[in-house]
């Protein structure tokens, strides 16, 4: 159960400087266009590079450009090809870090919580005439979750809209607990991250 969520990162698209940031989206409550029209009119495919790999955990980069991709095929409006000599637009990016630290303890200084967080860069180019269209540069996204049974609180919706129950919860120890809940953030994670990004560079900012 993924207690939040956050996705923070200052953005550039062209000239123009932006905040990257979750909190921004959901606090504008309205929209002027539709998705995509603020793309240039010729960019109907793109390409999705693989992401260079960074940081110390072996796998993320591939495991992110899976789920961009397959964000790309499943809601467009650009078409995804499998070959960058084919697209109008290619999209690369970095994975910078991706690490958990600790949150919050008890008096006993037993963990509570943990925080997952994945810092990346991306750019999204024209191929030709070969053009930047958007970048972010250290982008953060992070997602909180369970390091304790005591912190778990079944009742919650986050608790109750996740894989595990209240009595998979009694029965798991406190280290157990943790490896599954840092399984769930890590997935939670490919989701927002290839969410976000590719509704951010539709909407170019």
């Amino acid at each position: 159960m993924i207690l939040s969520r956050k996705l923070t990162g200052p953005a550039a698209p062209r000239l123009f400087l932006a905040a990257f940031g979750l909190m921004g989206v959901v606090a504008c409550g309205y929209r002027f266009a539709g998705e995509g029209d603020f793309l240039p009119k010729d960019i109907r495919t793109i390409y999705v590079e693989t992401f260079i790999e960074r940081s110390r955990e072996v796998g993320i980069a591939a495991e992110l450009t899976s789920a961009l991709r397959s964000e790309f095929y499943r809601r467009g409006p650009l078409r995804l090809v499998d070959r960058p000599e084919e697209a109008d637009a290619i999209v690369t990016g970095v994975v910078r870090t991706f690490y958990t630290d600790v949150i919050s303890v008890n008096r006993r200084d037993e963990v509570l919580q943990y925080r997952a967080v994945l810092t990346f860069d991306a750019t999204l180019r024209r191929r030709e005439p070969s053009e930047v269209l958007w970048r972010t540069q250290g982008a953060q996204l992070d997602e909180i979750f369970a390091g304790s049974r005591a912190a778990v609180v079944t009742t919650s919706a986050e608790f109750q809209s996740g894989t595990l129950d209240a009595l998979d919860v009694r029965r798991m120890t406190d280290i157990q607990l943790t490896e599954s809940e840092l399984r769930a953030a890590r997935e939670q994670l490919m989701q927002a991250f290839a969410r976000e990004l590719r509704h951010r560079l539709m909407e170019m900012f």
